[in-house]
């Protein structure tokens, strides 16, 4: 959905699924998204959409079919409008990656120090990116994903749920 700052003149994007994140592009007439596959955890079964809002014709981001045997997620726009950042598993875990706007060019930006988390033995995942606005630094959130506590696995264990929301 988009509208007006005061609420008027909203419109659906889109109404195919779930999308998620939208992050537009600086000349206010594209956006970009991630689309889950139903039924699928959104940032490991996602690819990333951009759109022309004034026409309504949306693409994938990436069209590469290597690319696309991964998951695309969480797009960020660089503050120019010529780059993205996004979260992939494209080389095993989920980390922070950016490409040229047309998908070109893509490479993984922000290493770890271990792929596992020391106490927990769990996945140490990278999510969120979000440019300065000078468009010369990504943060991100880094840890283990909230998808390892109890709530989400069905074995209660309080001790190890307070292990992982303190990554």
């Amino acid at each position: 959905w988009i509208s007006d700052l005061d609420g008027k003149n909203a419109r659906a994007l889109s109404d195919d699924g779930r999308n998620l994140l939208p992050s537009w592009l600086p000349d206010s007439n594209h956006v970009v998204w991630m689309k889950p596959r139903p039924g699928k955890a959104p940032s490991r079964e996602s690819q990333i959409h951009l759109m022309n809002t004034e026409t309504g014709e949306s693409r994938r981001l990436f069209t590469d079919p290597e690319q696309l045997k991964f998951s695309n997620s969480m797009p960020a726009v660089s503050p120019r409008g010529d780059k993205i950042a996004f979260v992939s598993n494209r080389g095993g875990e989920m980390r922070i990656w950016t490409s040229d706007l047309d998908g070109r060019n893509a490479r993984a930006i922000s290493p770890v120090a271990s792929d596992l988390e020391e106490t927990l033995k769990l996945p140490v995942e990278q999510k969120v990116p979000a440019w300065s606005p000078d468009g010369k630094w990504i943060a991100h959130w880094e840890g283990v994903a909230m998808t390892h506590l109890s709530q989400f696995t069905g074995k209660q264990d309080r001790a190890r749920d307070r292990q992982i929301t303190q990554t």
